[in-house]
């Protein structure tokens, strides 16, 4: 019996990613929990393109590959469940429900602690266009206003 060599029969990368997109889901999960303790916030970028992702059509014009958005001071409904989540934000006066499912990711970043995850996006080989993510959020937020916020626009795609 012959071996192949360099065929992933346990599809490790598979794994990893699988596990890390689990910690974005336990860190947003802690957040709805606990507000945002100390200096903590998130930017989390993810790809616009993903069939799963539910944003305004004017974001989607605005981002057609990806989005960068940030968690800090000014959102609102955080809710989260095993496949993504959605929260409430502010662009240009106007507040927009945004629903991310894990497997649009990015990348996740805290920088109060130089903490961050990069992620390659999965997209299903088939999907119905746009599905909810969340049929039935598991906790929300109240807004958390009470501080002035700084947006940042960072671009994480590659260099081409």
């Amino acid at each position: 019996m012959v071996k192949k060599i360099g065929k992933d029969e346990f599809d490790y990368e598979s794994m990893v990613q699988k596990s890390l997109r689990s910690v974005v889901r336990d860190i947003l999960k802690k957040a709805i929990d606990q507000d945002l303790p100390g200096d903590h916030h998130f930017y989390i970028a993810f790809s616009t393109m993903h069939p799963g992702v539910q944003i305004p059509d004017s974001l989607r014009e605005e981002y057609p590959e990806d989005m960068t958005i940030i968690l800090q001071h000014e959102y609102w409904d955080l809710a989260v469940d095993d496949n993504g989540f959605a929260v409430s934000l502010c662009f240009d006066d106007a507040e927009e429900r945004i629903c991310v499912p894990f497997d649009a990711l990015i990348s996740f970043v805290d920088p109060s602690v130089t903490f961050g995850l990069q992620f390659a996006p999965i997209y299903p080989e088939t999907t119905e266009k746009n599905p909810p993510i969340l049929n039935e959020p598991i906790e929300k937020t109240t807004p958390n206003t009470t501080q002035e916020s700084n947006v940042v626009s960072l671009d994480f795609s590659k260099k081409k």
